[in-house]
């Protein structure tokens, strides 16, 4: 049928035309699970780490000057162009961009120490054929570490956060819970070593922005807000003008030696 979009062209189109606002995002450039991430590369000077879904660049700039190279990865063109620069304006040339979907990455089997995706892997097509390429791309021994959001796993909940999340983005595909992030790690051929739960606050107006969300997906999902049951407005703790609190997960696993 004439006119129909792929999701690649979709998810690019909705990424690279909002790639600096991603840059400039306060809650993509600090948080807890940032920080936590940044820990577990920080002692390792000669590894080559894989930034799978690059975004705004945010794990690259700050893996960066703990590692030997970081590249950065994403299907925008727009995005990796905005993350190249503002490398070079950071002084960070050990960080290459590369151009690419998650489920087919163009590297060799073995080729990175640290494979990190960080709120990416709810835009992929297909979770399992990214994290089995995430896993290819590993060499043996070495750590996934994947941030994203997660749901609860209750289904009252969840319809509502995966509702609210496609209209404000219609590139989304899905937030899995905890659950359905170790059973697909494991699918992958990874072996889960650690989890941690984070709590991220959502400013509504910047949330919106950020993606320049239609104004009747906007009023859409502040009608969702106020009409949902009262169990998702106190899990996410919805407050008067639609901002809210959600779940976030690191997924630290390891490569098995053969």
């Amino acid at each position: 049928m004439s006119g129909e979009k792929s999701h690649e062209t979709l998810v690019g189109g909705q990424f690279g035309s909002r790639a600096e606002a991603y840059l400039k995002s306060a809650v993509h450039a600090q948080s807890e699970d940032l920080e936590a991430l940044i820990a577990m590369v920080r002692g390792r000077p000669d590894a080559r780490v894989l930034d799978l879904g690059c975004g705004g660049g945010h794990v690259a700039f700050n893996v960066a000057p703990h590692v030997r190279e970081v590249v950065a990865y994403d299907l925008s063109p727009e995005m990796l162009e905005i993350v190249a620069r503002a490398a070079r304006d950071r002084g960070l040339s050990n960080v290459a961009t590369q151009q690419g979907i998650a489920e087919g990455l163009p590297f060799e089997d073995a080729s990175f120490d640290v494979v990190a995706s960080r709120f990416s892997a709810h835009h992929w097509r297909d979770l399992d054929a990214g994290l089995r390429e995430a896993t290819r791309v590993l060499k043996p021994g070495s750590i996934a570490v994947i941030v994203d959001t997660v749901t609860t796993g209750i289904p009252i909940i969840d319809t509502f956060f995966q509702a609210i999340e496609l209209l404000r983005d219609c590139s989304h595909v899905r937030n899995h819970s905890p659950a359905e992030w170790q059973a697909a790690l494991a699918r992958a051929g990874l072996l889960a070593r650690s989890s941690r739960r984070f709590r991220l606050r959502l400013e509504f107006r910047s949330w919106v922005e950020r993606m320049n969300t239609p104004k009747v997906q906007v009023e859409a999902i502040r009608a969702l807000q106020t009409s949902v049951s009262a169990v998702a407005t106190r899990h996410y703790e919805t407050e008067p003008d639609g901002s809210h609190t959600i779940d976030v997960a690191l997924f630290e696993a390891v490569k098995p030696r053969r």
